[in-house]
């Protein structure tokens, strides 16, 4: 009889060394899965971002380019004179501006 209670104290604290450290593992693998998900929605977030930055950057290029390309008409006289006529509606001397739409 004395045996039996070492055996059943035994497996008692061999039992209750199994829960707490069937608990402890399972809450380090959940942390770690939590953790692992944090990061990948972390980092398909900055994909996204990272594509519409891309897009971004690609339209202000060519606005760019062609910011240069006026740049560059611009410094015509000829260009700037015909520009200011259709534009602005100025005229030279003796012309005549009739606005047609």
């Amino acid at each position: 009889m004395a045996r039996d209670k070492k055996k059943t104290r035994l497996h008692l604290k061999f039992s209750a060394f199994s829960v707490i450290l069937t608990v402890i593992s399972i809450a380090i693998i959940g942390a770690t899965f939590y953790t692992t998900l944090n990061y990948w929605f972390q980092i398909y977030n900055k994909h996204k971002e990272l594509a519409e930055l891309d897009n971004k950057y690609k339209k202000l290029k060519k606005k760019g380019a062609a910011l240069k390309v006026d740049v560059n008409k611009m410094q015509d006289s000829d260009y700037i004179a015909r520009y200011a006529r259709e534009k602005y509606l100025y005229s030279k001397d003796g012309e005549f501006i009739l606005n047609i739409k």
